[in-house]
């Protein structure tokens, strides 16, 4: 049976479909992928007949038209999440694996069907999806050192960086060819400390983030900080990362982050605190192409006649309820 694997092309996106083709290799699968903000990724194979399909880390529920067309068309769907997924289609042919707890990303619900076989894989997909406590607490049992375990963070990392950007051409490598980069290696500690490609993409976080650590927020009070910046290829790339460890400083507080794109509307990045990792979807879902999970979430195109109403909404959401 022809085979397609459509996956995020974040971290989590990555390690999870990389942990579950160590299990079950299928080299003849097509991979389908993107940015980490391209998420309807079903709306490319709905032509697809009589297929085995493998879903990683987008929400169903961006997808749920098309998901329901590839069931129609006889294939054969395993769906592993953990965004917001509202009603899930009832079918034979589809098996659904999805957990929105904020704790929990998609490597980690690999992780758990595979019955730890490739967990250190899932720690760096966790680690690159700002979930250093559950990373930390899925590495316990594996007899790592403490420079193993930030060698891992720093992989998931930039592997996470490496997926923001308005088009594959903002990214240092695209997430397809990043996936084959990741294949020949069963040991992350293997890949991070000798695969060519982290160098590239060491050098270029450090550069980007030099340069979003050089901005000031265009907001800043009790509820949390805003920053714009500009509409620039480093400024789409190191979005979510910065965002992450604005966070991991401020983790009483929320952040956003707001990048024009080339017709000057908006691309967002929104984190809860971390404190209280609830929020950031239902902030974002009040704007169309908005989405995300309640830890971490985004706008792909925000009107930028509407940035003013975004503060107000950022602002209450996020500011604190008085005891």
């Amino acid at each position: 049976m022809p085979a397609i694997d459509v996956f995020n092309g974040d971290a989590d996106g990555l390690c999870s479909l990389h942990q579950l083709r160590l299990a079950e290799p299928r080299p003849h699968a097509r991979p389908v992928t993107g940015v980490k903000r391209d998420i309807r990724l079903l709306d490319r194979i709905t032509d697809a007949r009589d297929t085995d399909i493998t879903v990683l880390d987008i929400s169903l529920d961006r997808n749920r038209e098309a998901l329901n067309t590839l069931l129609a068309h006889g294939n054969r769907i395993l769906y592993i999440d953990h965004h917001f997924h509202g009603e899930i289609p009832e079918s034979p042919l589809l098996t659904t694996h999805i957990d929105p707890d904020p704790l929990i990303c998609t490597s980690l619900i690999v992780d758990r069907l595979l019955e730890g076989r490739f967990t250190a894989w899932a720690v760096v997909g966790a680690f690159g999806d700002n979930l250093d406590e559950p990373a930390r607490a899925a590495a316990a049992g594996l007899g790592l050192s403490d420079q193993d375990l930030d060698d891992l963070r720093e992989c998931g990392i930039l592997l996470n960086y490496n997926g923001y950007g308005a088009r594959v051409s903002d990214l240092h490598c695209p997430p397809d060819q990043l996936l084959a980069e990741l294949a020949p290696f069963a040991d992350p500690l293997d890949f991070c400390r000798n695969a060519p490609i982290l160098k590239t993409l060491r050098r270029g976080y450090r550069d980007d983030m030099a340069r979003a650590r050089a901005l000031d927020p265009i907001h800043d009070g009790q509820d949390g900080r805003i920053f714009r910046l500009p509409g620039e290829s480093w400024a789409r790339r190191v979005a979510g990362v910065f965002a992450n460890t604005l966070a991991r400083e401020q983790p009483a507080q929320a952040h956003a982050l707001l990048v024009p794109h080339d017709d000057q509307s908006l691309m967002v990045s929104v984190r809860a605190p971390l404190n209280n990792r609830q929020g950031a979807d239902q902030l974002c879902r009040r704007f169309p192409t908005g989405g995300g999970r309640a830890a971490a979430a985004g706008i792909n195109r925000l009107p930028a006649d509407q940035q003013t109403a975004f503060i107000t909404a950022f602002s209450d959401q996020f500011t604190p309820v008085p005891q």
